[in-house]
């Protein structure tokens, strides 16, 4: 137990510094303050704090009952351990001339490690998986100091090419009454594209030259998953493994909607 606690003491450590340094270095920090951002990023920031709240306390539990902790502490200490991670972040944002504490951000941080422990309470397993996605988008280009000047930072920073999911195994839906295979799922998500800036889009980037006109929408999907843990192995590894990134949407085809094109369909989408 206490290899895994400075183990995971270590993790957090090192996570919070890298965090620091993508998103905090070379601004200096201002008094502790407060910003309202509930309406920015057709609000998939805050979808984003969910998830990652709702990924690393499901990860924390997962941590916690491997060391064969009590199943309700564990989903205590291992829960809560998302939650503090994010907690830091935002108080990160307090001091940040940028940014600042968001209320906003809480809730969405509640939300998702409440889920990842209620789940393990109420069925002890997560029945409804939380997952994210990714892709290059063009809008990065036109502002990259904001949507990020590489693949590592735009991961983080383009909310245009992020995608958030809820899978739910079909069996989980049809008990014994399927013959889908366990591992089989259905899953919605959601994203927003055609955004270059928070609230709205400005017509010049930073060097002041004129930026193109983007239509910003929000978009929904429907789609098969796969649940990694429910596939039939016998390896230890292969097992860590298919946990540790069961976070992560499986490329698949997707049935897309939005207020302009309305239906599309994408043979794979990711």
């Amino acid at each position: 137990m206490s290899s895994v606690t400075l183990l995971g003491s270590a993790a957090y450590g090192a996570s919070v510094y890298g965090m620091y340094t993508l998103w905090y270095s070379g601004f200096g920090p201002e008094p502790f303050h407060f910003f309202n951002d509930n309406d920015e990023w057709l609000y998939m920031d805050k979808v984003g704090h969910l998830y990652s709240a709702y990924a690393l306390s499901s990860r924390g539990i997962d941590v916690m009952q491997w060391t064969g902790m009590d199943h309700k502490k564990a989903i205590l200490i291992g829960g809560l351990y998302g939650y503090l991670y994010q907690t830091s972040i935002e108080v990160f944002d307090g001091f940040s001339p940028d940014w600042g504490f968001s209320w906003g951000d809480i809730v969405a941080n509640t939300i998702g490690t409440s889920l990842a422990m209620f789940q393990e309470l109420q069925y002890g397993k997560q029945k409804f998986l939380v997952k994210w996605s990714f892709r290059e988008t063009e809008f990065a280009k036109y502002r990259p100091e904001l949507l990020g000047k590489n693949f590592n930072q735009q991961m983080f920073k383009d909310y245009n090419g992020q995608s958030y999911w809820i899978s739910v195994p079909l069996h989980e839906l049809f008990h014994s009454e399927t013959r889908f295979p366990k591992w089989l799922c259905i899953s919605g998500g959601i994203g927003a594209e055609g955004m270059l800036g928070g609230v709205g889009n400005p017509e010049k980037n930073e060097e002041g030259e004129e930026l193109p006109h983007f239509e910003r929408r929000q978009q929904y999907y429907f789609s098969l998953d796969i649940d990694l843990t429910a596939i039939p192995t016998q390896s230890r590894l292969l097992k860590t493994v298919f946990n540790l990134v069961n976070v992560l949407k499986v490329p698949m085809p997707a049935l897309e909607y939005n207020r302009t094109d309305h239906f599309k369909f994408h043979s794979l989408y990711y």
